[in-house]
């Protein structure tokens, strides 16, 4: 899944196609949503260019499907479809791109750069989705847009961090190989797991690898990311603080996570 993001150099790869669970064609909806959650991974958006995209991927959430969102038992359930649908979209610098972005840093110190920038955004979108929610709740609360919010807010936030382990796998020279469906599914299945992925397991698409196991584990994971997100809703500004230090906290713990697990392979690849 090695690509450069939405602001690529001459010469770089194209932006990864969308490709949905079920290998039917993207419809409009579908490659809008993927496009906004894409340009909602890059490190160096601006408060206001957040709040702009967060709420481009609300209308967007709207027009997939709002019914869903408003059912507890499925709403996880559709999350986890959009994140499956969006996530061969998300756009990974390879090893190339990321030394000619971040100069004369070796492999920990670029790690650290990478983890660092993503839990600024992800505490980015905290901040932004606290931002919007405090703004509904000075007039008449508008519940209506509530589980919404809440739902880009996890999406934005996964979207990140699925872009944050396909690179660390790169700086640790392990690339995730296969198609971009196969690609896609091994880093769900990473960002559930917390771990590395193996590169020995036989490569699946997306629809078989998130059918099975792999896809109660992804709502699973999915279901504690958006019950943390209900602090977005809390009173006036208190919500996009304490979600912003939260999303900061968790996305910097699972970049820790997986650094450390691609340390250990590397290192027995190494010893082997």
């Amino acid at each position: 899944m090695s690509e450069t993001d939405n602001t690529a150099e001459p010469g770089g790869s194209p932006a990864l196609e969308q490709t949905t669970a079920k290998n039917q064609e993207p419809t409009a909806v579908d490659t809008e949503l993927g496009k906004t959650v894409a340009a909602l991974t890059a490190d160096d958006l601006e408060p206001a260019g957040r709040r702009q995209l967060l709420g481009r991927l609300v209308g967007d959430i709207r027009r997939r499907g709002l019914g869903q969102v408003f059912k507890p038992t499925a709403a996880v359930r559709w999350m986890s479809d959009v994140v499956t649908d969006v996530a061969p979209h998300i756009p990974i610098r390879d090893l190339e791109t990321l030394r000619r972005h971040f100069p004369g840093l070796d492999d920990d110190d670029l790690a650290d750069r990478l983890i660092r920038n993503a839990a600024l955004s992800t505490g980015g979108v905290g901040a932004a989705g606290g931002g919007v929610a405090s703004i509904q709740w000075v007039a008449p609360p508008t519940l209506l847009s509530a589980p919404i919010l809440l739902a880009a807010e996890t999406i934005a936030v996964v979207a990140v961090e699925l872009k944050l382990i396909g690179e660390l796998h790169e700086i640790y020279g392990q690339p995730v190989r296969g198609s971009l469906g196969q690609r896609a599914g091994a880093l769900l299945q990473s960002w559930s797991q917390q771990r590395g992925v193996n590169p020995l397991l036989p490569g699946v698409g997306v629809g078989t690898v998130l059918g099975t196991a792999a896809r109660k584990e992804l709502q699973s994971t999915l279901l504690k990311r958006f019950g943390r997100n209900l602090t977005t809703l809390g009173p006036l500004l208190t919500g996009a603080a304490v979600a912003g230090y939260l999303n900061r906290r968790a996305t910097r713990n699972l970049g820790e996570h997986i650094r450390k697990d691609l340390r250990k392979v590397k290192r027995r690849a190494l010893d082997g």
